[in-house]
């Protein structure tokens, strides 16, 4: 399993289902980019994962066999991946269900709302300092601008990971609910934004700049983590 699509009435749910962190490889990034794709420009979306974890982001063992072109052309494919996500018109509810680390996180950066829950006490952080893989072009272009300087900074250059309640402070997160309400009440909000007749035309005044940005970035493929990893 990697990436699967259900159908929720005026909703699309996207889910990560890779055991057992879903964390992404190549395949898993390709086939979000191909789900966000398949689903009407304007359709509501809610991005969750399976199994009580969000997403662990990169697979780093599966990242650590690929060959030089290979991991260049996946740092690239996260930045298209992101540039996706915010270019769907319709509204992207996070539903994020337990660890969201590293590029798991930037996902869950990426949705319009956000909502969590305190079942089996998440975490939440940007590790890359710690694993030794700096951000592909499109994360860094959305941590610095969907987080608050001070934890920006603090989860960067600390990789100290931080808990639910704080988010939810820091306005990070929109909402925590218990986990057996979770994803009714991302698609209860998913629907909620969709009726609002100007939606995508607001969507699109807010967050535009980046996602023209991330469409800019992806298209020229332009990335120094993706160099370096060329040059070896």
């Amino acid at each position: 399993m990697g990436i699967s699509v259900r159908d929720r009435g005026v909703c699309a749910e996207i889910v990560l289902d890779r055991p057992p962190a879903n964390a992404v490889d190549i395949e898993a990034v390709e086939a979000l980019i191909s789900a966000v794709q398949g689903i009407e420009h304007d359709r509501p979306i809610v991005l969750t994962g399976a199994g009580g974890v969000f997403s662990a982001g990169v697979d780093i063992k599966a990242f650590a066999r690929y060959a030089p072109a290979e991991k260049a052309g996946m740092v690239r494919a996260i930045t298209r991946m992101t540039a996706c996500l915010f270019n769907h018109a319709g509204p992207l509810v996070t539903a994020i269900d337990g660890h969201a680390l590293g590029g798991g996180f930037v996902l869950a950066l990426c949705g319009d709302y956000r909502i969590a829950t305190h079942a089996g006490t998440p975490k939440y952080g940007l590790t890359e300092a710690k694993a030794g893989i700096p951000f592909p072009a499109g994360p860094a272009e959305i941590i610095r601008h969907e987080l608050p300087a001070s934890i920006l900074r603090r989860l960067t250059l600390t990789s100290k990971v931080i808990g639910v309640d704080d988010m939810q402070a820091a306005g990070v997160f929109d909402e925590v609910v218990p986990r057996e309400i979770l994803l009714n009440r991302a698609a209860e909000i998913a629907q909620a934004m969709t009726s609002q007749p100007a939606f995508s035309m607001v969507k699109r005044q807010v967050r535009g700049d980046l996602a023209d940005h991330l469409t800019e970035l992806a298209a020229s493929g332009a990335d120094p983590l993706a160099d370096q990893l060329l040059d070896g």
